[in-house]
C-alpha cells in the first residue's frame, strides 16, 4: 500500500473516532437536560424497532422468492389440467 493510501485509512479511521466521540459526547449531554433520560429511553426504543422492522424486511425477500415459485408450480399444474380436461373431452 502506498504511503498516501496509508494516510488516507488512518485520517479515515481518526474521522470514525472522533465522529463516536461527538456521539458518545452527545448522548451524555442529553441525559444531563431536564427530561433527557427519557428522550434517551425513547431513541433506544425507537432503535431496537427500527432493528425489527429491517430484520423482517430481509425477511420478505425470502417469501417472495417463495411466492413467487409457488405461483409458477400453480400454473403449471393449472395447465396439466386444463391439457387433461380437454383431451377427455376429444377422447
Amino acid at each position: 500500500m502506498t504511503e498516501t493510501k496509508t494516510r488516507k485509512k488512518v485520517a479515515e479511521k481518526d474521522l470514525v473516532a472522533r465522529l463516536a466521540d461527538a456521539g458518545e459526547e452527545a448522548l451524555q449531554r442529553l441525559s444531563e437536560l431536564p427530561g433527557g433520560q427519557r428522550a434517551a429511553h425513547v431513541l433506544q426504543d425507537l432503535r431496537a424497532r427500527v432493528d425489527e422492522l429491517a430484520r423482517k424486511a430481509r425477511g420478505i425477500d425470502a417469501l417472495e422468492g417463495r411466492l413467487a415459485r409457488l405461483e409458477k408450480e400453480v400454473a403449471a399444474l393449472k395447465r396439466k389440467v386444463s391439457s387433461a380436461g380437454s383431451e377427455r373431452a376429444r377422447g
